[in-house]
């Protein structure tokens, strides 16, 4: 199956069964479908897409320490807490970390905790049947600082909660298993969410923070209470063969987020969330200008995905501290409110620039490529108004959609127009008019349909380097 062929998965036949069981027949049949693509490769100046495989990744580390959960006490029946657990195993693997490192392992069982850290030189090891499950109590999430980019919680002034799996200022931290499976139980937050009850932002499932030398591989994330992985000021990120749902409905329960995070590779992986499916970040208004860490070398590959209420691939609308040096190819979009967007607002500063998109299919997606500069919510009123965000040498290239309603939607900022758009080879099989709508943008296009509206009808100049391109060496397999 072309699903199988697309994943390079290892991790069973239970996962292809829920991806299945999640998708419906519109879903099956995108993915039965051959991808038909362009035959001719195109290039923009010398250089010219070339695509890696999985195999081509750096070995996972090998640990000479082993322990399982088990000998701290644990118990796999659902019900018992087991944070104190998972905390003391870790303090206890800690005193390995300049031994050659250790692995937790966590065997077939329902292991009920609150958040917990890791440490450096780690692999946290699911079983297959293993499933660690966030706890349903508050109480077991405790509340920490709001980061430095973000100067407050996400959804409310203040502190947010842990993340269930956080990792500060590690090195060498892995978390993979055999089709493990971290369920977050989200729904009591998505509840408390839409009461207007949280007392603080709700947690992530899985954040790194301020680390380097991560690989996140071969498991299955559900039920995020919010955003689901979040590396956040880290760099070498390896993410791979993942399994990501979340119910279409939950609030913001975002797939892959990196943020203000360098050297970054996704790929591999199936998503269904009720946000973004992967949301490029970089901090917040002027909390992220003063931060001024971007995300740049941010490579994603081979990513199938759903969203009823946001994008297949979003970069912002936090983008203060830049985005630069995106390189995505080989996506599957379907069933989904947008396609492919960048979103900022006045206020952001900061970039989106060196951007590189293709080969992407889409079906049933209700717009298929958006720009907006008008996303509006901001941390405080202390944000500056004059802050705008520069946008510029953006490149989607081959892209066909079907049941697309809307084939673009590219609207900047007036005293900031987004400036070298360029689409190239994109067929959009459109459903409603107008086709496009525009403003205060600049751009370029050839072999675009429906044909894009006039700001980005001149056609490509192939002798100037406006219409960034992929680079040959932009690969995943020295990450």
């Amino acid at each position: 199956m072309q699903l199988i062929q697309c994943f390079c998965f290892t991790q069973g036949i239970q996962v292809l069964l829920l991806v299945l069981s999640c998708i419906g027949e519109v879903g099956l049949a995108f993915f039965y479908r051959r991808h038909e693509t362009v035959t001719e490769v195109k290039t923009f100046g010398s250089r010219s897409e070339q695509q890696e495989d999985c195999k081509h990744n750096k070995a996972m580390p090998l640990r000479p320490h082993r322990v399982s959960i088990t000998e701290f006490g644990a118990v796999g029946d659902g019900v018992t807490v087991n944070t104190l657990a998972f905390q003391n195993a870790i303090f206890y693997l800690n005193t390995f970390a300049d031994k050659g490192g250790a692995q937790l392992f966590v065997p077939a069982g329902k292991w009920l905790t609150g958040s917990f850290n890791l440490t450096s030189h780690l692999t946290l090891y699911l079983d297959t049947g293993a499933v660690i499950l966030g706890s349903q109590d508050s109480k077991d999430w405790p509340v920490i600082d709001p980061l430095p980019s973000y100067g407050r919680g996400r959804e409310l002034p203040g502190g947010r909660h842990c993340s269930l799996i956080r990792g500060y200022n590690l090195t060498d931290v892995v978390i993979t298993g055999d089709n493990g499976t971290i369920d977050g139980q989200g729904a009591v937050w998505w509840d408390w969410f839409r009461n207007k009850t949280l007392d603080f932002t709700r947690p992530h499932l899985v954040e790194l923070q301020d680390s380097q030398d991560i690989i996140i591989a071969n498991l299955t994330f559900l039920n995020s209470p919010f955003w689901t992985i979040h590396p956040v000021y880290c760099s070498n990120v390896r993410i791979q063969n993942l399994t990501i749902i979340s119910p279409l409905n939950s609030p913001n329960t975002d797939g892959i987020d990196p943020d203000s995070s360098s050297d970054v590779c996704i790929e591999d992986c199936y998503i269904s969330c009720g946000d973004d499916v992967i949301s490029i970040k970089s901090g917040w208004d002027e909390y992220g200008i003063t931060y001024g860490r971007p995300s740049s070398n941010i490579i994603i590959r081979r990513v199938i995905g759903q969203t009823h209420t946001s994008s297949g691939l979003a970069l912002g609308s936090e983008m203060s501290g830049g985005i630069k040096g995106v390189h995505a190819q080989d996506l599957q979009i379907f069933n989904s409110r947008r396609g492919l967007r960048i979103k900022t607002a006045t206020g952001r500063g900061g970039y989106v620039k060196d951007v590189y998109i293709s080969n992407v299919t889409m079906k049933n997606v209700s717009v298929g490529i958006v720009f907006t500069g008008l996303y509006g919510d901001h941390p405080d009123d202390r944000y500056d108004p004059n802050a705008l965000p520069d946008i510029q040498r953006i490149t989607f290239k081959d892209i066909i959609g079907d049941e697309i309603k809307t084939a673009g939607s590219v609207e900047g900022i007036q005293n900031a127009p987004f400036k070298d758009i360029c689409l190239s080879n994109i067929q959009f099989n459109v459903t409603s008019e107008p086709f496009w709508n525009c403003s205060y943008v600049g751009g370029f296009s050839e072999s675009v349909y429906p044909e894009p509206c006039t700001e980005l009808q001149p056609q490509i100049p192939h002798d100037s380097p406006v219409c960034y391109s992929s680079y040959v060496s932009s690969t995943c397999k020295d990450i």
